[in-house]
C-alpha cells in the first residue's frame, strides 16, 4: 500500500513559499532521494481534485514536492550526446531513461506516471503535464530538459524554443525519459498537471527542488 509522506507540514509550507518566490527551498526539504526508481511527476485523483507528487517506487511512498529534494550527484555527468538543445558543454548531468543505466551509475531513475488515474474519468482518457517554470540558483534557466530516445524532447526550459513545455499522456500509463541538466546548481522545477472531468478543468501544481552537484 502506498504511503503518503506529509510529516513535516511546517517545512513543506516554508519550502512552498520559497519556491513560489523562486528561492532555494532545499534546506527545508524533509527527505532527499538520490537513487532508485522515483516517479517524479505522479498524478493522482481523489474523486474531486487532482494532486501532483513524487512516488518513491522503492519504498512505495509518496512525497509532496515541497517536502522532497532530488539529488543528482557528480556521478551523473556523462559526455554530451550532441543534441543541440543540450547546449555546447562537453558534459551534462543525466538521469537516464533505463533502469539498468541508472542503477549502474547510482543515480535516480525518474518517471512520469498516470497509472493511478482511472480510465473513464478524464476527457479523452488523458492528462497534460506542463513545465511552468525552471530556475537555477534563483534565476530563470535554460539548462533543463527531458527527452526520450534519440533526442525526442518532452520538456525544455529554453524559452527560445517556444515549445516543449507541455506533453499529454494517457491515463493508467507509466513513462520514462532522460532528465538532463547542463550546469550544477539548485534547480526549482514547477510542473502542472491538468485534465477535464465532466466538462470542468482540473489542475494541480508542484515545485520540485533538484540539487545537481559538480
Amino acid at each position: 500500500m502506498r504511503t503518503r509522506n506529509r510529516l513535516l507540514t511546517v517545512a513543506g509550507l516554508a519550502a512552498a513559499t520559497l519556491a513560489a518566490a523562486g528561492l532555494n527551498s532545499s534546506a527545508f526539504a524533509a527527505t532527499t532521494l538520490s537513487s532508485g526508481h522515483v516517479d517524479v511527476l505522479d498524478a493522482d485523483w481523489d474523486g474531486s481534485a487532482l494532486s501532483l507528487h513524487a512516488h518513491d517506487e522503492e519504498n512505495d511512498t509518496e512525497y509532496d514536492p515541497a517536502d522532497l529534494t532530488l539529488a543528482v550527484p557528480a556521478a551523473a555527468k556523462v559526455t554530451n550526446p550532441g543534441y543541440t538543445f543540450l547546449g555546447s558543454g562537453s558534459q551534462v548531468w543525466l538521469l537516464p531513461d533505463t533502469e539498468a543505466e541508472a542503477t549502474a551509475a547510482g543515480v535516480l531513475f525518474p518517471g512520469v506516471s498516470t497509472e493511478h488515474l482511472t480510465t473513464g474519468v478524464f476527457a479523452n482518457n488523458n492528462v497534460t503535464f506542463t513545465l511552468v517554470s525552471a530556475t537555477r540558483n534563483g534565476a530563470a534557466t535554460e539548462d533543463f530538459s527531458v527527452y526520450a530516445g534519440s533526442g525526442s524532447r518532452w520538456f525544455d526550459s529554453d524559452t527560445a524554443t517556444g515549445g516543449f513545455k507541455s506533453r499529454t499522456f494517457a491515463v493508467a500509463t507509466h513513462n520514462h525519459a532522460n532528465w538532463a541538466f547542463e550546469e550544477a546548481g539548485t534547480y526549482q522545477l514547477t510542473f502542472r498537471v491538468s485534465g477535464t472531468v465532466g466538462g470542468v478543468a482540473k489542475t494541480a501544481t508542484g515545485t520540485y527542488t533538484v540539487v545537481v552537484s559538480s
